[in-house]
């Protein structure tokens, strides 16, 4: 019998060069996501922009903005592939202690009500809902609300 090992993530800051991996996995993970300029902005400006790194493959990352006490998850994806895995709790969790060092008491984020997986993850790590932007999302017909949750650090 094989015990399964645990992953062992490698976080490190995203490059330009990361860019091309990170639309590849944005464009698998959200029908609606976000383009490369954006991506190239949020490095550009100085975000907390991160890659997570496994056996060198470069499986997720996350965008986090900081500043006045609070900080904001603005993008955070693992490939499909990777997913079910514990990478996201991980990169979570890693997250969470970068707003921490930021000097962030509380990390907000938004997400699709439809998102059920990403909605247990954030409220088993402590997120609670606090709010609710009508129509926020593109989706396949209409718009989808976003939920904003907020976790105390």
């Amino acid at each position: 019998m094989s015990a399964q090992r645990e992953l062992q993530p490698r976080m490190r800051p995203m490059l330009d060069t990361d860019l091309a991996t990170v639309m590849v996995i944005e464009d698998r993970v959200y029908p609606y996501g976000w383009t490369l300029g954006i991506f190239e902005d949020c490095l550009r400006v100085h975000y907390s922009c991160w890659v997570m790194e496994v056996d060198g493959a470069l499986l997720g990352y996350a965008v986090l903005s900081a500043a006045a006490g609070e900080a904001h998850i603005l993008n955070i994806a693992i490939h499909p592939d990777a997913q079910g895995k514990g990478l996201g709790r991980q990169l979570m969790l890693f997250l969470l202690d970068t707003a921490r060092e930021h000097g962030a008491d509380t990390v907000f984020l938004e997400v699709r009500p439809s998102n059920r997986t990403a909605l247990r993850l954030y409220d088993s790590m402590g997120f609670n809902q606090v709010g609710l932007r009508r129509d926020y999302y593109p989706a396949p017909v209409g718009r989808e609300d976003a939920i904003i949750m907020a976790c105390v650090v």
